[in-house]
């Protein structure tokens, strides 16, 4: 039987061997940290179908309606919209008292039984980066074509977009801390990207 906690023991993120980079640069105007390991399951379903309203009822939350809409879900866990079919579910690591993500796609998947949709295990596929502070949305500013004042992007608000030439998913928590979730495989680019719009800040 695998022991679940040397698993999690034996983990590396992808932004791992960057700790002291991203603890160096960052400053009281703004910071930028990993969170690694959260726990992201890709969902499909068309709104308003039995799809989408099965998984509501076993998320114990609706699925976000239209662009850039973030729902909260039970246990805390959150729901961001990416597509008019297409949307990925946040909960914490499960070393942090989250839920495991093969149980949760298992729960889920059955909560769809023979109705069509999708659920898939995508947490390996990203990592997420907090950049947080009075000037953090000057840094994003610096290599994102978006406008992110605050009244054209909320707090609760995720998109999918580019971050210099690199795909994310930017998300505003509240209105000084973002995160920006890339592949793992860009994870490195874009944090020393960011870190390099973050130093004049220093």
């Amino acid at each position: 039987m695998v022991d679940r906690h040397k698993v999690l023991e034996r983990r590396r993120s992808p932004l791992a061997r960057l700790q002291d980079e991203l603890a160096g640069g960052s400053s009281a105007a703004v910071s930028l940290r990993e969170i690694p390991f959260l726990a992201q399951i890709g969902l499909r379903a068309v709104p308003g179908s039995a799809t989408s309203d099965g998984l509501a009822d076993r998320l114990g939350g609706a699925l976000p309606r239209q662009v850039g809409e973030v729902t909260t879900v039970r246990d805390g866990h959150q729901v961001l919209w990416l597509g008019p079919d297409e949307f990925l579910l946040i909960a914490p690591d499960e070393a942090d008292g989250g839920p495991e993500p093969a149980a949760l796609v298992t729960e889920l998947s059955d909560a769809l039984g023979n109705l069509p949709g999708q659920v898939v295990d995508l947490s390996a596929n990203r990592t997420t980066l907090e950049l947080k502070g009075a000037r953090a949305q000057d840094v994003l500013d610096k290599s994102c074509r978006l406008d992110l004042d605050e009244s054209a992007f909320p707090a609760g608000t995720a998109v999918a977009t580019l971050l210099g030439s690199v795909a994310v998913i930017l998300w505003r928590v509240d209105a000084d801390t973002w995160r920006i979730l890339p592949r793992s495989s860009f994870a490195v680019h874009v944090a020393r990207w960011l870190l390099d719009g973050m130093r004049e800040f220093a």
